[in-house]
Parts: C-alpha cells; structure tokens; sequence
C-alpha cells in the first residue's frame, strides 16, 4: 500500500512525522447508460438553459446562487484563491472521546510513523489511549483545509 500524504502531526513544540493511508476502498461498479435497442452509449450535454446552445467546458463559469442573487466565479477567480499546501497536521485541542459523534465522521486514514524512530508517535498514541482522548486537528489534503478527529484503534493513529 503506498502513502497518499505524508507530513507532520504537530502540537506545541512536538513534531511526529508521519506517512497517511486511506483506510477504505471505493468497490463500486461504474455502469455507464446504453440505448437498449442498439447499445449505442448515451452522454449528457451541457445545454444552456437561456439559448439552447451546447456549451463548452472550457466555457462554463461556477456561480452560488442564494435565491435573490447569483453570484458568478471565474476560474481565474477560483486560481486567485489561496490554496493550502502545508504539511502539518495541526492539533487545535484535545477533547474527552465521548465527545465526539462518530456519526459527523467521514473517510478515514491511518497514520504510521515516517522515521526511524516512532518514539514520539508511540507516546501520543498511548497518552490518547490512556486519557480516552481525540485530538481535534486541521490539516490540508487535495488542496482543501480539513477539520478532522485523530483517534487510536487497534495501536494505530486514526485521522477521520
């Protein structure tokens, strides 16, 4: 299995390399629509609802709309935007387990120590396992900045 980030846990003065696993698969099975009487593979077009026309997507803006006001982003204004590339994964706090609804909960990763010596990372695993604690972190992966929890299953960091 290769790693998909790797990075640092980072909380005051400590510094824990680490290496990030994605802890689950995506198994489904991509189907595609055909015409059932030739097999013929059916696409969708991008129709402009004002004109009619097939636009490009080179041509297609993004927009939010709020009901009372659309509000158009270009690309070069999503370009603009200041992307995170860090490669911490910072701790904001650390809260009593029970706290945490594992419920709000998405995709999951395991974290595994990037150095020759997983001392530090041994040491904030037992002292969460111990103290029945999650540690509420940031961090940035696929260009989005992420709040996630960090907790121990089965002597493994588990960032959720």
């Amino acid at each position: 299995m290769r790693s998909i980030w790797k990075g640092a846990l980072t909380f005051g003065l400590v510094n824990v390399p680490v290496k990030v696993y994605s802890a689950t698969e995506d198994h489904d099975v991509s189907l595609h629509q055909v015409h059932n009487k030739d097999g013929g593979r059916i696409r969708y077009q991008r129709i402009c609802e004002i004109d009619g026309e097939v636009v490009p997507y080179s041509d297609i803006d993004r927009a939010y709309d709020d009901g009372e006001q659309t509000v158009v982003l270009t690309k070069d204004d999503l370009a603009s935007l200041p992307s995170e590339r860090s490669r911490e994964i910072e701790v904001v706090e650390f809260v009593p387990s029970d706290q945490v609804d594992l419920l709000t909960l998405d995709k999951a990763y395991y974290l595994e120590p990037d150095s020759s010596s997983p001392k530090a990372y041994v040491l904030l695993r037992k002292t969460l396992e111990q103290t029945d604690r999650t540690a509420i972190v940031r961090f940035s992966l696929r260009q989005k900045t992420r709040l996630a929890a960090l907790r121990v299953r089965d002597d493994v960091l588990v960032l959720q």
